[in-house]
């Protein structure tokens, strides 16, 4: 499933270097916000079952005589 592309990446602040995204000195600071906040969200570690946070229950993990 693709990602909407965040809008910090269409500003002429935003640098794309493979491995090394940054803002340009100067960026507005609505800009830098949303730049960490997404930067933030790429840490956060996804648990097992969970797709974008969200939690999946697996039909497996239930017994064989509920189907």
């Amino acid at each position: 499933m693709p990602r909407i592309r965040p809008e910090f990446t269409k500003s002429p602040y935003f640098v794309d270097e493979p491995g090394n995204w940054h803002l340009k000195p100067g960026a507005p600071v609505e800009l830098q916000e949303e730049f960490e906040q997404y930067m933030a969200s790429l840490r956060d570690t996804d648990e097992d079952g969970a797709f974008n946070g969200i939690h999946i229950s697996y039909p497996y993990n239930r017994g064989r005589d509920q189907y």
